[in-house]
């Protein structure tokens, strides 16, 4: 049976790699092991009938009203140009300084994770927007696109993202599962607000670790990053100050508004995502980007990008009860315990087998199907959930970096100029890639990185 588990696995996998769609070939590949399972006499088909349950739960689960609420969030900000004049403006503030416009860049990228949360809108908008100004002033190819791929990956980790969304609900699960296994039957919860709080300073971090990095270009190559032009400079400062504070203002105050609610227990994750659904369409209306034909556009991305969330997920939880009747979560059980190294060891494999899944899976699969399964053994030999979730997203992040399937690096390729040559790309992505591995080693060295706020803000 357990055999049994792990070639369904394998199945899906292989079956993923023809491109088939990802909801379909998880619910499909689980209910043709069932059906074969049955016939050996190796699988209690009455499993199945848990399924209207599971499928209920999934649609009257209230965390999961955020995912389309954020998505709605993060495509109207697509949509209010915010982007455009964030950039130019801080392009203008830093431009005087080597490295100044990739800076610009990264907390341009920093904000529109804190607003929007969609890894590739932020990649494909920063490299239209910010990719062809970088290579004008004389940026190397290498340093821009891998600034940009950095930035835009973000997303995964800054608060409020669509990650930490969908990690949160299933660690919430798995974590009680691994208390009720150990005999606990009044289980501790985990939220989304922890995890948003845990990922807060480690996200900071990578952002502060990518403007060190640039800071240190400009001093060993500084014919890399170099400073705009006097010439193409603003010429009164004061006016440029007030400029950046004015178009600063809007996005500071929705970020606030939305993370800053549910921080604060002002608001659950799904009540600060309708404010912040809210606050994107006035901030479209303030920019006058916003009418019936942009509402209209809005709401069918963000109805498409749902559903197919939410397919994802129903077919994740029909792969999950198959791959549970089969034994298979005693096998990965029975794998992990086993492995030399004790909780750390096991941590390592598990960490190692996400990253090079986030090559061919996209972070929504991963969440689904993987997480669930590994979680409640990993919970139960002890770790931090909430450090657990931050690791996670920040391996996931990483993955989404590393050549040759990184996704970001697709979504740059799709809309870099054709002088922009793919290796120039990988080569970008390398220092970057090596800073979040510095960034995964810090936070297990300090997991007080991840757990520090969330004790402070939620247990005080």
């Amino acid at each position: 049976m357990e055999y049994f588990a792990l070639l369904m696995f394998l199945g899906v996998g292989l079956i993923l790699l023809t491109g088939y769609p990802v909801a379909i070939a998880l619910g499909g590949t689980a209910l043709i092991f069932a059906f074969f399972g049955t016939l050996l006499g190796i699988f209690d088909s009455t499993l199945l009938n848990l399924t209207p349950e599971r499928l209920n739960g999934i649609t009257t689960n209230v965390t999961l009203i955020a995912v389309p609420l954020f998505v709605f969030m993060g495509v109207m900000l697509e949509r209010s140009k915010v982007a455009e004049q964030l950039l130019d403006t801080m392009a203008q503030l830093f431009g005087p300084m080597r490295g100044g416009l990739g800076i610009s860049v990264t907390i341009v990228g920093m904000l529109l994770a804190a607003s929007t949360g969609i890894v590739g809108a932020t990649v494909v908008t920063m490299g239209l927007l910010s990719l062809p100004t970088m290579l004008r002033r004389g940026y190397s190819p290498e340093v821009a696109t891998g600034t940009i791929c950095a930035s835009g990956t973000l997303g995964q980790i800054i608060p409020p993202s669509i990650v930490l969304v969908l990690l949160g609900d299933v660690l919430s699960s798995a974590y009680q599962q691994a208390q009720l296994n150990q005999g606990i039957f009044s289980p501790e919860t985990v939220s989304v607000g922890d995890l948003f709080a845990g990922a807060l300073l480690p996200g900071l971090l990578l952002v502060g670790m990518y403007i060190g990095y640039l800071i240190l270009l400009a001093f060993i190559k500084p014919d890399s990053v170099p400073a705009i032009p006097k010439e193409d400079r603003a010429d009164n400062m004061g006016e440029l100050m007030v400029r950046a504070v004015k178009v600063l203002i809007p996005p500071l105050l929705l970020i606030v508004a939305v993370l800053g609610s549910i921080l604060l227990g002002v608001a659950t994750p799904t009540e600060a995502a309708s404010v912040g659904a809210v606050g994107a369409i006035l901030l479209a209306i303030s920019q006058r980007q916003f009418n019936v034909t942009i509402l209209k556009e809005v709401m069918t991305s963000t109805t498409k990008i749902t559903g197919m969330v939410f397919m994802i997920l129903i077919g994740a939880s029909i792969f999950s009860l198959v791959f549970r009747g089969f034994g298979g979560d005693e096998a990965i059980e029975h794998l992990l315990t086993d492995l030399p190294g004790g909780v750390m060891g096991a941590m390592i494999i598990v960490m190692l087998i996400m990253f090079l899944l986030g090559f061919i899976l996209d972070f929504i699969e991963i969440t689904f199907v993987v997480v669930p399964i590994v979680a409640p053994v990993l919970l139960a030999m002890g770790l931090d959930p909430v450090w657990l979730g931050v690791m996670i997203a920040i391996n996931l992040q990483t993955s989404f970096l590393t050549p040759p399937f990184g996704f970001a690096l697709f979504y740059l390729r799709g809309v870099a100029p054709k002088e922009i040559t793919t290796p120039q790309i990988y080569r970008g992505v390398i220092p970057f890639i090596i800073i979040q591995l510095l960034a995964l080693v810090a936070l297990s060295i300090w997991p007080e990185m991840a757990t520090w706020l969330p004790s402070v803000i939620f247990d005080s």
